[in-house]
């Protein structure tokens, strides 16, 4: 099985929205099946096949993460940070204040979804 070192390799390689395709592809390769990545401070929870689950550590202060989500909110500060606007902390701040609790990228669909704190989906994007 993967582990969070194999994991934090990755990341330090290809973990920007540059190369997230290349990342979610080299993620699949070590066995990951999806992940969740939390907004209140950016631990992610990495699953993996018959049940197997790392956990990262936090990687950036607590974000308070409102309590009912904005669409257009979190679709605008979205765009911003696809546009290169924004940083990493900005998004996060930006989408915590939207009400987005986390987002699960699936590497076998390839996808990216975005969740609110109550469960809904608000997205699903193509990587």
């Amino acid at each position: 099985m993967f582990t969070i070192e194999q994991i934090n390799n990755l990341h330090e390689k290809l973990g920007t929205m540059k190369h997230l395709l290349s990342y979610v592809t080299a993620l699949k390769s070590l066995g990951v099946e999806k992940f969740d990545s939390y907004l209140t401070d950016g631990h992610s929870q990495y699953f993996g096949t018959e049940g197997y689950c790392i956990e990262s550590d936090p990687v950036h202060e607590k974000l308070l993460i409102a309590d009912n989500s904005d669409k257009e909110s979190f679709l605008h500060h979205l765009s911003l940070h696809e546009e290169r606007k924004t940083d990493y902390m900005a998004m996060s701040r930006g989408l915590a204040e939207s009400g987005i609790e986390k987002w699960t990228i699936d590497t076998n669909a390839a996808t990216i979804s975005y969740y609110d704190k109550k469960g809904n989906l608000l997205l699903v994007e193509s990587i």
